[in-house]
């Protein structure tokens, strides 16, 4: 990086829906791939690099998403964010950006992460809603999972609630808040009457993290599974998943907190 000096901290939000996830892919519509493709008509070259703060599935969305530009030239940073903004698909949005200290690592120095995951049950709802919020079918106690996410907070061994990654052999994460919340309907009566979320944070998550703990809530809440099971599987050797994936378009990564001394 050192031939690109100048460092920059951006804020992004987008709709996941229509893209692979945020990692540039051949032959396929991903946000890094296409903010790259913005990025690089604005400045009017390649001399650039961009690195996020971790890197949403493919349907995953973003309220308060985080990436690091190193480029070879200074910028202005309001009108970079205007011109980018201009380019840029309707359903990703640049936010805010600040120029940052050389020894900010975006990935390193991240200190909590939050997610939110957004769902109803019931009957079917309206078509438009389909990109942003999970649907399960049938009738789910939300009582029960009401009562059993607290089951996750603290430091636990998630092994039994991620996908492997051959690159991880630490399953060990620190859940410090979860809670089930009702929702505010954002486009009025095209929601159902009730929308709920699992918010959660923690230092940090594996792949698919967020997705297994919800499918657990899921069963838990369809009768299948109990709080104990989960607390159980959080100390069992036992490598099988406790339960499946929950659908990807539920997921928001919501917001991104880093050391504000490596800034």
């Amino acid at each position: 990086m050192q031939n690109r000096p100048h460092t920059y901290l951006f804020w992004i939000q987008y709709l996941g829906f229509r893209y692979h996830g945020w990692q540039k892919q051949p032959n396929l519509k991903t946000i890094q791939g296409r903010l790259e493709r913005v990025i690089r008509y604005v400045l009017g070259h390649d001399n650039f690099s961009i690195l996020a703060a971790g890197r949403t599935d493919s349907g995953v969305s973003c309220e308060n998403g985080a990436f690091e530009l190193f480029n070879i030239d200074p910028i202005i940073i309001g009108a970079f964010i205007e011109e980018v903004n201009i380019s840029l698909p309707d359903d990703i949005r640049l936010l805010s950006g600040q120029v940052v200290s050389s020894k900010f690592n975006i990935i390193q120095d991240v200190q909590s992460k939050e997610y939110r995951y957004y769902f109803t049950h019931g009957e079917k709802p309206h078509a438009f809603v389909a990109g942003n919020m999970a649907w399960v079918h049938g009738t789910l106690d939300i009582g029960l999972i009401e009562k059993a996410v607290d089951a996750f907070i603290g430091e636990h061994d998630f092994r039994r609630f991620c996908s492997k990654n051959k690159n991880t052999d630490n399953y060990v994460r620190k859940i410090s808040e979860a809670e089930i919340i009702v929702v505010d309907p954002v486009f009025g009566n095209l929601y159902p009457e009730k929308v709920y979320c699992f918010r959660v944070k923690g230092t940090g998550f594996l792949m698919h993290q967020v997705r297994m703990m919800v499918g657990a809530l899921f069963l838990i809440g369809q009768g299948k599974l109990t709080r104990e099971d989960i607390k159980e599987a959080l100390v069992s050797p036992d490598h099988l998943p406790l339960a499946g994936k929950a659908p990807a378009h539920g997921l928001v990564l919501n917001n991104i907190w880093f050391d504000e001394n490596r800034l």
